[in-house]
């Protein structure tokens, strides 16, 4: 085989991976984790079972496939950069960006929340991914702010509640999309964290 023809399979093979890959977050985000079988994400991508076992030995090997690639479009390189390039304004795009992709969204939704039932195959990820984000944010928050945010708070505790302003602009936009504007939403919490907001107990 020549290394043109080597080259011609290797790219139909990340084809077909990447069509498998949009299959099966096609049919988590309609049907759930648990209610996915390989079958129908094969079925749909216009395979059989066994050729997509090719690609994915098993269905958890492709529930990790679907995770990762998740990352790599967006909060892993954000999540993975040098501290010191980290600024709220790239979360901000990252949330217009999202909502560009609701399909994206959905399905990463719907695993996070199942991920909270005992034995879910993608709880240690998620608890890894939220464990890595808050550290993170907190780095970022501190390089924003300093050690005291709004209301004396330290970026530690303020880290969480960043994570579930995002998470919950999510599943708000996701089910009332006309209604609930991301990007807006999260820049309206974001100009609340600086050090001059004042807390509900200020007496200014």
């Amino acid at each position: 085989m020549t290394q043109e023809q080597r080259g011609g399979r290797a790219a139909q093979a990340a084809e077909r991976r990447a069509a498998i890959l949009e299959a099966a977050r096609e049919v988590i985000a309609e049907r759930g984790y648990r209610g996915t079988s390989l079958a129908a994400v094969a079925e749909r991508v216009g395979l059989t079972q066994p050729g997509l076992l090719h690609y994915f030995p098993s269905k958890e090997h492709l529930l990790v496939a679907v995770l990762e690639e998740r990352d790599r479009w967006d909060a892993a390189a954000f999540l993975a950069g040098p501290s010191n390039s980290w600024q709220l304004a790239h979360l901000e795009q990252l949330v217009d960006y999202n909502a560009e992709r609701p399909g994206v969204i959905q399905t990463f939704t719907v695993l996070a929340g199942e991920s909270v039932t005992d034995e879910h195959p993608a709880r240690e990820y998620f608890i890894e991914r939220y464990a890595q984000a808050r550290a993170r944010l907190a780095e970022l928050l501190r390089t924003e702010f300093g050690d005291r945010l709004a209301g004396g708070r330290t970026p530690e505790q303020v880290a969480p509640l960043l994570i579930a302003v995002l998470d919950g602009l999510q599943t708000q936009w996701l089910l009332a999309p006309e209604e609930v504007d991301m990007g807006a939403a999260f820049r309206d919490f974001v100009a609340l964290l600086g050090p001059g907001a004042h807390s509900a107990g200020s007496n200014e």
